[in-house]
């Protein structure tokens, strides 16, 4: 398995779901090699926990480790600059502002130390980092014994493609995201190029939605028989429904944005509605925890709308920080311009909050117990926001449904269907 982000490092989903997924594998008895372009370890840590480093036959391979709640997952590193949700331009950014700020070589080793990786480790741009992960994989490979090479999102695909060629292993592509989810219409050339080679050298494509599916086909040219939807899940921890559960007593009343702070996740719609509702009501406070290559610009339109006084800005939020603020939060709104899936809404049903989420979404076509608007259509994205906060009934029946609705989803189910899809192409013909 091939993957650039996974516990105790979180920026996102792909990193929650590639820890559900493969923890669920592992309790099914699939034996997992997972490739990560960094240590996975560090002070800010998640849930996950250490146990101690194993031994090493290569230096290529940077270090192994087992994590206590994976019996049968072995986790290697690679030395590689990849990083989650990095773009060309935010990797040349970092590199030309560490360059410009002429940091000691001191300084350099303490920053990319806290970041989890090497300077050395950093090349001329990102498809290089791409194309070096790709070279270290395949040397791990050469002294892993495995049936099926299993690569997740666009900078693991090239690896997964060199695998598989070095192997003659089948490859299966996990698709979280496409260049048009993140990009619109003015994709960068050079990932759509990688995608498109990706999937069609892929001998199964994994889509986690009926949405992203259509885009693979359709975007992609890859055929339908070759497309199979594995919906993300949640975990729940053992929680039990608790419909009286305390609420943090306040005067004003919370409603959340969480998630990355970019173009696909819609900020600027959910300022326009939080506008409208505060036209009418005065007692809201909207929080947006994250942060991405819009925060600078949001936090500006927020102040621009004469609203700043009224939205709270709390930068990226883990482990703990996340569980307190949907513990404050009265109702999660995800104004997602293009959401592949959407695990964020799970989670705040898994604590009680109710959710509004964007028609544009996967997770729209298998969530019932939540109120669905277009994600441009700010004048009901408020009036429903509204229609939650004024109306307790309402709110009371959104958590209560939620959160029994949500316990349909199983990482264990998940799991079990991607291990049918290897079985199917492990199959004599």
């Amino acid at each position: 398995m091939l993957g650039w982000e996974f516990p105790p490092f979180i920026s996102g989903g792909l990193g929650t779901a590639c820890y559900g997924l493969t923890r669920a594998m592992s309790k099914l008895g699939a034996e997992i090699v997972f490739i990560l372009p960094r240590d996975v370890e560090g002070a800010e840590g998640t849930h996950v926990r250490m146990t101690g480093p194993m031994a090493v036959t290569r230096a290529a391979a940077g270090s192994a480790y087992r994590l206590r709640e994976f019996t049968n997952v072995v986790f290697r590193t690679v030395g590689s600059g990849l990083s989650p949700y990095q773009t060309p331009q935010t990797y040349q950014e970092q590199l030309r502002r560490l360059e410009a700020e002429h940091w000691t070589t001191q300084e350099l080793s303490e920053e990319f130390a806290r970041l989890g990786r090497s300077a050395e480790h950093y090349g001329a741009d990102l498809f290089t980092e791409v194309q070096r992960y790709a070279r270290l994989a395949t040397v791990i490979a050469r002294d892993e014994t495995f049936d099926v090479v299993h690569a997740h999102d666009w900078m693991t695909f090239a690896a997964g493609m060199a695998v598989s060629a070095t192997t003659g292993r089948p490859l299966v592509v996990h698709v979280h995201s496409t260049e048009f989810d993140r990009s619109g219409e003015h994709v960068n050339q050079r990932i759509y190029d990688l995608e498109r080679q990706g999937l069609q050298a892929a001998a199964h494509v994994i889509a986690v939605s009926h949405l992203t599916r259509q885009i693979i086909i359709n975007r992609y040219a890859v055929p339908a028989e070759k497309v199979s939807v594995v919906y993300n899940a949640v975990d729940m921890d053992g929680r039990p429904l608790d419909t009286q559960r305390a609420r943090i007593r306040r005067d004003e009343k919370i409603v959340l944005f969480l998630g990355r702070i970019t173009m696909q996740k819609g900020p600027e719609y959910f300022l326009a509605a939080a506008k409208k509702v505060l036209e009418v009501m005065d007692n809201v406070k909207f929080i947006m925890a994250g942060t991405g290559d819009m925060i600078r610009r949001t936090i500006e339109l927020a102040a621009e709308m004469g609203i700043g006084h009224k939205v709270l800005f709390t930068g990226f939020l883990r482990g703990e920080d996340v569980d307190k603020i949907f513990g404050m939060a009265d109702l999660f709104v995800m104004p997602s311009v293009s959401e592949p899936f959407g695990l964020v809404p799970l989670e705040a049903l898994r604590n009680d909050v109710p959710v509004i989420i964007s028609k544009q979404s996967g997770i729209a076509e298998v969530l019932t117990h939540a109120l669905k608007v277009d994600f441009w259509d700010i004048n009901e994205m408020a009036n429903k926001i509204l229609a939650v906060l004024r109306h307790p009934p309402l709110q009371a029946t959104l958590r209560e449904h939620g959160n029994f609705e949500v316990r349909k989803f199983s990482w264990e189910d998940s799991g079990r269907r991607c291990l049918e899809i290897y079985e199917a192409l492990l199959a004599p013909v």
